[in-house]
């Protein structure tokens, strides 16, 4: 089925990707072409996401597989006036929220031990981490961390709007996200002082 030869405009007044519309709508009615060829097109952006919520490669993966079931289930819901790849973020960031949900990660307290913080070290540009050992790091985060840090400095989301996604207090998830932050930089200076 073609679609009818209109151009659509995103929240920003861009036009939207005429390959996306394709692959949407070959979706829509079923076609697995569509379908892989959409998984393909979209999968490492949205893997990349999956792994800063996973506590590993393997979680992520399956966080990635929950999603795009998800997505295809969805994909009806999808107005092509908005930004698709934003909707796919979306509908990934929930997935994985479900995910940790469903698999009863809690929102513990860490002990002492594990949130004590050293003198910050001197660093230098290049001494800053790369992608992936960033990434290692979120993914070195209890759960509850890493749900909280990832939605509020990656995502966005303040901690209201937090407290509602994850169903915590408020102060649950400001204390979260301090702890998180002092987690990583532990791990940073780790890392640094390793490298020395």
């Amino acid at each position: 089925m073609d679609l009818p030869l209109i151009e659509l405009y995103d929240e920003n007044h861009r036009t939207l990707d005429t390959d996306d519309l394709k692959l949407i709508e070959g979706c829509k009615a079923g076609k697995r072409e569509a379908q892989k060829a959409l998984y393909f097109k979209y999968r490492n952006k949205l893997l990349g996401l999956c792994r800063r919520y996973a506590q590993n490669n393997q979680e992520a993966e399956d966080i990635l597989q929950e999603g795009f079931i998800k997505i295809f289930k969805d994909l009806y819901q999808f107005k092509p006036f908005g930004s698709f790849p934003a909707w796919l973020h979306k509908v990934m960031v929930n997935a994985a929220l479900k995910y940790i949900r469903d698999n009863k990660w809690d929102y513990e307290v860490l002990d002492q031990q594990h949130t004590r913080t050293w003198a910050y070290p001197e660093v230098s540009p290049d001494q800053l981490p790369d992608r992936e050992t960033l990434i290692h790091m979120i993914q070195q985060l209890p759960a509850g961390y890493r749900s909280v840090f990832n939605l509020y400095a990656i995502e966005g989301y303040s901690h209201e709007e937090i407290s509602q996604i994850l169903q915590i207090s408020t102060g649950t998830s400001r204390s979260q996200y301090f702890k998180a932050k002092k987690m990583l930089r532990n791990l940073f200076e780790k890392i640094v002082l390793e490298e020395k």
